[in-house]
């Protein structure tokens, strides 16, 4: 199985400024950590996305606003997210790196595809950066696949609950948006009501689970949940909102993950999807080696070696009411 890994020099560029979490030594470390497994890597070079394809979910007007923003030297979007002269190419590009593996592994059957995108995008809302993310790469390819008749689930295994990709997406019912996060977190949103909601009801699942949920709950969600709906829906392509703030190691967050927690995972995707119909775009992460570990077993799991998940942390009784709660708002759309 061949590794395909799509990243562009301006992601080391894009400046959030000194002592940000967000910052370039994190795609260094995921680099590290993909090279080191072993695998075939084949790197290609993200191109920047069109205006038109970003269009497809953000506002022509934040579009333009975030390039005079960036042309003018940039600064402090909202408290958290900053962009620089530089953010700009690394917007267009982590966006485009994720079309691009598209792309490319259209036609492949045994490759494996990581977009190493940075800024991150989940959190980018149609007229607004937020949560460190100027451009929601995952949408923008989504709605990319959506155009061509495509069906998409997207999988989102990042500790905060992905508000932009929910928002933009949650009306079409040919597109699958299902989250494990956090409960009571930033950005306080990804409820399990919201499945009930909109015009395509049933294809927004959110899993919201307490601070210091481990492997164990994770797990159950899983092969309970997560796998028996995406199996349903039938996707064609499976994008992974890709990020390892889940890790006990992260110190902006509060679960209890270890790093073949990720692999575990990935392995059980292949049930739902051929591997090279599947992308990881890596979104949150801000442990250094965390992210290298988890990136790597991550990719492993994916490309078909065993990874078993790791065992040394319970999850707090509670978190099992909040899976069954979850568990019962499914079962109202899909057959568990």
């Amino acid at each position: 199985m061949q590794l395909v890994v799509a990243s562009h020099r301006s992601g080391l560029l894009h400046d959030t400024g000194p002592h940000h979490p967000e910052r370039p030594e994190r795609v260094v470390a995921v680099m590290r950590g993909l090279r080191g497994t072993g695998l075939a890597i084949e790197e290609i070079t993200s191109p920047r996305i069109e205006r038109s394809e970003l269009a497809l979910v953000h506002d022509p007007s934040y579009i333009e606003m975030i390039a005079r923003f960036c042309e003018r030297g940039g600064g402090a979007l909202d408290t958290d997210t900053v962009a620089s002269k530089e953010s700009w190419e690394a917007a267009l590009t982590a966006a485009g790196g994720v079309r691009a593996l598209a792309e490319e592994l259209a036609d492949r059957s045994e490759s494996v595809g990581f977009a190493l995108a940075r800024p991150p995008g989940h959190h980018a809302m149609r007229a607004r950066a937020m949560g460190f993310c100027l451009f929601n790469n995952v949408a923008v390819t989504a709605a990319y696949l959506r155009s061509r008749g495509e069906r998409v689930a997207i999988i989102d295994w990042d500790v905060h609950h992905g508000n932009g990709t929910q928002d933009m997406l949650g009306d079409d019912p040919g597109t699958l948006y299902v989250s494990i996060h956090q409960d009571h977190f930033y950005p306080l949103t990804g409820h399990v009501g919201d499945i009930d909601a909109g015009d395509a009801k049933g294809t927004i699942v959110n899993i919201p689970l307490p601070a210091g949920t481990a492997g164990d709950i994770y797990r159950r969600a899983w092969t309970e949940l997560v796998l028996p709906v995406v199996a349903e829906f039938e996707p064609d392509w499976v994008l992974v909102s890709g990020g390892f703030d889940a890790h006990f190691c992260d110190h902006l967050a509060s679960f209890r993950l270890e790093s073949t927690d990720f692999g575990w995972m990935a392995g059980r995707l292949s049930s739902v999807a051929p591997p090279s119909r599947t992308i990881v775009v890596l979104e949150g992460g801000y442990d250094l080696n965390a992210l290298e570990e988890s990136a790597a077993a991550t990719v492993l799991g994916l490309s078909g070696v065993s990874v078993e998940p790791g065992s040394s942390f319970e999850s707090p009784p509670h978190a099992s009411t909040a899976l069954a709660a979850a568990e019962g708002a499914i079962a109202r759309h899909w057959r568990l």
